[in-house]
């Protein structure tokens, strides 16, 4: 609820402090005592635009501040936290000045904010319903929410969660396909590169570490005739003929003929004798072998040339090292299957959209039906409350209309919108079009009626809402309001003796001059005091005992 609002130097309001209570709250007063500054000031504080010409005569800046009390689940509150808010109550303080030169300012509980956020956070706390409203009902960007609000008194939520899910669903489809396929494009100017290389790496097969195998060989092949010369010379030094093995094998001979009788003083010696021997015997062996590898095992020196060329050549094409290219080949070898997967995977992702797409239809269409459903409830019980406010020609005609598929959205693909026709065989439009000020007010109100239950709770501001009606329709129109403030804190500015006797809390806004200045002012009226001003608005400015009198049966009929 609006618990206090706070304005300086506005138009005639030099200073006014309203405490506004629960319940239907009524302001009355003569035409032009100010009663529209105080719409105007409120629309301030709640994000409308502002106009210099709304500051006083010989002042350089106005203010209005607006203070809400709300309950902790209140989507104000969670406005708060989702915008970094600091909130330690329920206690919500909207204020805006604007000064001379234009300059606004903006806060949301002493915190400065953007003009903006001023207005997001307003539309949640308050709705003023009159001829120069344009948010609330008046804004059809609304009417979708609203259906949908009192769709769910009369049905569960799973519907519109389905259609949620089933939206997200499909445009995740769409997202991935769509990179996929910009993925693709790359991929299909790669591929045919990455075939022939990996036709290429597996027909060279290579090894890692086999270049420095290739360059030992092709050293050895270089000097292939003088290592061969070499191991031909060390095979003749340790012949057994005429070599070393054949001078150990007599010195062998010599010490074993004289061994028994020297005692233990040539073992040593005739160990080292037979070591020797059997080194050398070995190292015949291996001069062998080594020989055999270069006259038979080893390949021609081109063929060698030839192999490193070829892997050089490999090499730098890829621009890595030889024993990287192995490497190199199990990898193109993942891509191109990783580029077969990725063609597999657009194919379900196609396959995956059309499911999906139809999933989303499916539920949306299920939604269209229900908010057809509420709609035909909503438009007769309206129907039903405009006749006893004067409106009875009116009707509401909520339509629904069907998107193209480039505006559909998560809430399905339905553009819903509020048309009324005010008398008979007139066709239908925007409310705010079709209905004048009193009208629309009127027709506001019936429809806020119906919808009440079904909206979060807030503060509703009617002005004009009797308007060309009087006797019976003012007193219908009182007692929906009544009914109203039951659920919503209600503040009704009114011309109408009947809706004022109805109302629960009275203020008067009166004007006067002094000191060749005017300045409006706000009184709450004590029970004598809203007699009279009954009274006065029964009889005009001469009050009679009669006037007083219709007044004390209007406001005793009210209770």
């Amino acid at each position: 609820m609006l618990i206090k609002l706070a304005i300086r130097n506005v138009v005639l309001i030099e200073k006014l402090d309203l405490d506004l209570r629960l319940g239907l709250n009524v302001l009355t007063g003569e035409t032009g005592a100010g009663k529209s500054i105080l719409l105007d000031s409120l629309g301030l504080a709640l994000g409308e635009r502002a106009n210099t010409n709304l500051i006083r005569t010989g002042t350089d800046k106005l203010s209005v501040s607006a203070i809400f009390e709300t309950p902790s689940n209140h989507p104000g509150q969670k406005f708060l936290l989702q915008n970094d808010f600091i909130t330690e109550s329920n206690t919500i303080i909207l204020r805006r000045s604007v000064t001379n030169d234009g300059r606004s300012a903006a806060y949301i509980n002493d915190q400065a904010a953007s003009v903006s956020m001023l207005k997001q956070l307003g539309i949640l706390l308050a709705e003023i319903h009159g001829q120069f409203d344009t948010h609330g009902l008046m804004d059809t960007r609304s009417h979708q929410t609203i259906l949908d609000q009192f769709r769910r008194t009369i049905s569960t939520n799973t519907t519109h969660l389905m259609c949620n899910k089933a939206w997200g669903k499909w445009q995740n489809n769409e997202k991935e396909l769509e990179l996929a396929k910009q993925n693709q494009e790359e991929i299909t100017e790669n591929i045919e590169f990455i075939q022939t290389a990996i036709g290429e790496l597996e027909a060279l097969a290579p090894m890692p570490g086999e270049e420095a195998e290739l360059i030992k060989t092709r050293s050895m092949l270089q000097h292939r005739e003088t290592i061969i010369a070499g191991i031909m010379a060390a095979k003749k030094s340790i012949s057994a003929h005429n070599g070393t093995g054949n001078s150990i094998h007599t010195a062998i001979k010599a010490i074993n003929k004289v061994m028994p009788k020297a005692e233990d003083n040539l073992d040593i010696v005739f160990s080292a004798l037979e070591r020797a021997s059997i080194e050398l015997s070995e190292a015949d062996i291996a001069l062998d072998h080594a020989l055999q590898i270069f006259n038979v095992d080893l390949v021609d020196i081109d063929s060698t040339e030839e192999r490193l060329f070829a892997l050089k050549a490999q090499s730098r094409k890829h621009n890595i090292p030889i024993d990287s290219l192995n490497e190199h080949l199990i990898k193109l070898s993942k891509d191109l299957s990783g580029i077969e997967s990725h063609n597999i995977r657009i194919q379900e992702l196609e396959e995956e959209i059309i499911n999906s797409k139809a999933e989303f239809i499916e539920v949306a269409e299920k939604l269209e039906l229900e908010r057809k459903q509420a709609s035909q409830i909503i438009e007769q019980k309206v129907g039903e409350e405009l006749k006893p406010i004067h409106l009875a020609n009116a009707s509401l005609k909520i339509n629904i209309e069907r998107l193209k598929e480039k505006e559909w959205t998560k809430n399905g693909f339905n553009r819903i919108r509020f048309d009324v026709a005010t008398n008979l065989g007139a066709p239908a439009g925007p409310i705010n079009k079709v209905a004048s000020g009193g009208e629309l007010a009127r027709f506001l109100l019936a429809l806020k009626v119906v919808l009440t239950d079904s909206q979060p709770p807030t503060v509703m501001i009617f002005d004009e809402v009797d308007t060309g009606i009087g006797g019976a329709a003012s007193t219908a129109v009182g007692s929906r309001l009544k009914e109203l403030a039951q659920s919503l804190q209600v503040l009704v500015i009114t011309h109408s003796p009947q809706v004022a006797a109805i109302g629960q809390h009275h203020w008067k806004v009166t004007k006067a001059s002094e000191n060749m200045l005017t300045r409006t002012s706000l009184e709450y009226l004590s029970a004598d005091q809203r007699t009279e001003e009954i009274a006065r608005m029964l009889s005009g400015s001469r009050v009679t005992d009669e006037a007083r009198a219709a007044a004390k049966i209007l406001l005793v009929g009210a209770e």
